[in-house]
């Protein structure tokens, strides 16, 4: 529809953003779009797994944590591959006849960036979850959630600049020890072991965290068993007592609160918000 037809049947609208879609998909084997046009803005955030996403003459492969943003009238297309899964989040929106100044916003760029264990995917489910809502306090919160996350899309954006001789020093300590939060997400680690692995010291490890992920290394474990409990929610029979188990937590009922604290939903409720057609 185009975004003026949208109006009148979103009474519940007093100012934009109007969101007119917002869902978690879960796309069967063999599943794909072609040459779409849409008259609307899309934000398109994979969740799990993998998709060619050509938007017209440039042709992007995401995985997870990508999130893609097409304008109107951009023909596109999203390809899956048989042999791997694809889950992705869409949240199609116009601003009415306000203008919405895009290209400043993002420089032009259908990539938005990788946000794979970091909270904007938490954000994206949230306004799913509040979009299935009927009620306004829910629509406002939507509204409020897609604006957080295209600040925080621009954000990372913009901070996208060289590094410095210092920075350059830093960063494989970083990924050092990153990658080893993500080796070892399935058991409880000491912050020991990280100036271990990485030679720095505990002030120096939570500074540099804090400098360029914006949480401490706890905090970033926490993101990599939620999104690991997410894959294997999709991917396995396993209960979720099971998966509890599997990233770490000994008991399910402490999984429990903290997903639903960290997610504003808990395990279940984000596998209900699945579309699988």
């Amino acid at each position: 529809m185009q975004p003026s037809e949208t109006l009148e049947i979103m009474k519940d609208y007093y100012f934009p953003p109007y969101i007119t879609l917002a869902h978690m998909f879960n796309a069967p084997k063999g599943w794909a779009v072609h040459n779409r046009e849409m008259t609307q803005f899309v934000l398109q955030y994979v969740v799990d797994g993998y998709a060619q996403y050509p938007v017209g003459e440039h042709m992007y492969e995401t995985r997870r944590g990508d999130l893609l943003f097409h304008r109107p009238h951009e023909l596109h297309s999203i390809l899956t591959v048989d042999d791997q899964p694809y889950v992705c989040i869409s949240v199609v929106f116009h601003f009415g006849h306000a203008a919405f100044p895009y290209d400043e916003l993002f420089k032009g760029q259908h990539v938005l960036g990788n946000f794979a264990d970091r909270p904007i995917e938490h954000l994206l489910s949230q306004l799913v979850e509040h979009y299935r809502q009927p009620e306004f306090h829910h629509m406002v919160r939507c509204q409020g959630l897609l604006m957080h996350i295209l600040a925080e899309a621009a954000d990372r954006m913009n901070s996208n600049h060289p590094l410095s001789g210092t920075q350059a020093v830093q960063m494989p300590k970083l990924v050092l020890i990153k990658n080893f939060l993500t080796e070892h997400y399935h058991r409880d680690i000491q912050i020991k072991e990280l100036e271990q692995v990485s030679g720095l010291s505990k002030n120096y490890i939570l500074s540099l965290f804090r400098k360029y992920v914006g949480m401490s290394p706890i905090q970033y474990l926490t993101w990599i068993r939620i999104n690991k409990a997410k894959e294997l929610a999709l991917q396995s029979n396993l209960s979720i007592s099971e998966i509890a188990q599997a990233v770490g937590y000994s008991d399910v009922h402490t999984f429990g609160r903290m997903y639903k604290k960290k997610t504003g939903q808990s395990l279940t409720q984000f596998c209900a918000n699945l579309i699988y057609s």
